[in-house]
């Protein structure tokens, strides 16, 4: 049986990338669609292990992928981009795409918009069974319109995506603890270099070049900031020289070796002073809601029982409160969103905790007008035998 933790050996990818389509094909199946066509590149990845420019095709979209339900995977690559498929055993067929950006095909987009969409609707006819509704993860106004026209019923890809991107495989699980061993690896290396005198920004690339020293591909935020930018949160790394005593605070949020998600937050004293009285409460409180929502986490628990009986923030604290109790993770940020009890009315859903989730709790503690914030995050597996957090980097036992 497959040890998600021993990282000792290479990674089968092979068996990563069957388990994905399974579960697509497996969800569609499920949605009663007889096939889901996918844009954004990180669906692409998880339904047949391709990339091609992953950050610039989040927003030109010029390649996209179509997964039978009881049919061929179809990948439609840009012409110079076709020997980027070789040897992936998830696509059966490949095709060149349709570009339907105006910014590629200007006042040609109704026309093109409809030979593409011919296409696909000569796809989901041969092998559809008559079943002619089609899920999408993202569309524009011209494709969603040329779609509707070629008489197909669209549907919501994304809700199947983010529920089969929920379950991972044991492989899955092993790769992605493999991925945030290099991200611990780059925090160490962080933990080394951050001295007073250097500016965050300086810090922040430290970080960065660990994460793609070690295979890592890129980061999807700059959440690095030093003392009174801690609070409140979401402030971007600046060019804010650091002082000895403050803290330093941060969320990772790098996509790592083989498209995997480093999720996890930390916050540690630049240099060698003293924490404050004032910092080791911040810490305290802050730690005290992580480990208390990881001890939560078990399998056919309810998201909104769960919430109920997450750690309540002190007063003082509740309104710079994180904007999440935690969430999914896998090759981004993903389902289920975890809300605080709070904000329930703005959207919180129900469902639930399934073994082999990967779910990162979060906490971010810091008193409006206060000078400084803590920022921690872990990303946590539901395994049978209880939660387990999948970094190996500690947490500072010195500060609270």
């Amino acid at each position: 049986m497959t040890n998600p933790l021993d990282i000792s050996r290479p990674i089968d990818e092979t068996a990563v990338r069957r388990y994905r389509l399974d579960r697509v094909r497996s969800l569609a199946a499920r949605e009663d669609v007889a096939a889901v066509l996918l844009f954004d590149p990180i669906n692409i990845r998880y339904a047949n292990g391709s990339r091609n420019m992953q950050v610039w095709t989040m927003h030109n979209f010029c390649r996209y992928a179509l997964i039978l339900t009881a049919g061929p995977s179809v990948m439609f690559e840009l012409p110079t981009g076709m020997h980027l498929l070789e040897g992936l055993e998830t696509i059966d067929e490949v095709r060149t795409a349709w570009s339907t950006d105006y910014f590629v095909i200007g006042y040609r987009t109704t026309e093109i918009a409809a030979n593409w969409a011919s296409e696909i609707g000569d796809l989901v006819r041969q092998h559809g069974g008559g079943n002619r509704r089609l899920a999408v993860d993202r569309l524009d106004v011209d494709t969603a319109a040329a779609l509707t026209g070629a008489g197909l019923e669209l549907m919501d890809g994304k809700k199947v995506m983010e529920h089969a991107r929920a379950i991972k495989s044991l492989e899955e699980i092993r790769a992605l603890r493999f991925s945030l061993s290099t991200c611990d690896a780059a925090m160490r290396e962080l933990k080394e270099r951050a001295t007073p005198g250097m500016t965050e920004q300086e810090a922040l690339s430290v970080l960065l070049a660990g994460s793609v020293r070690r295979g890592g591909e890129y980061p999807e935020t700059r959440l690095m900031t030093s003392g009174p930018r801690t609070n409140p949160w979401f402030q971007e790394t600046g060019d804010r020289i650091m002082a000895d005593g403050d803290f330093l605070s941060f969320d990772t949020d790098l996509v790592g070796p083989m498209g995997f998600y480093n999720d996890i937050s930390r916050s540690w004293i630049v240099g060698d002073a003293r924490p404050t009285d004032g910092q080791r409460r911040l810490y305290a409180v802050s730690r005290a809601q992580l480990e208390t929502n990881i001890a939560l986490l078990v399998p056919g628990m309810s998201f909104l029982e769960y919430a109920s009986r997450t750690y309540r923030l002190p007063e003082e604290y509740l309104a710079n409160r994180y904007a999440d109790v935690g969430h999914g993770c896998g090759l981004g940020v993903e389902y289920p969103f975890l809300w605080y009890p709070e904000d329930e009315k703005y959207g919180a859903y129900d469902g639930v905790f399934a073994e082999n989730m990967v779910v990162c709790i979060e906490s971010y503690v810091g008193a409006v007008g206060g000078r400084e914030g803590v920022k921690l995050e872990q990303p946590v597996w539901l395994s049978p035998d209880g939660p387990v957090v999948l970094s190996d980097y500690p947490l500072e036992d010195d500060l609270g």
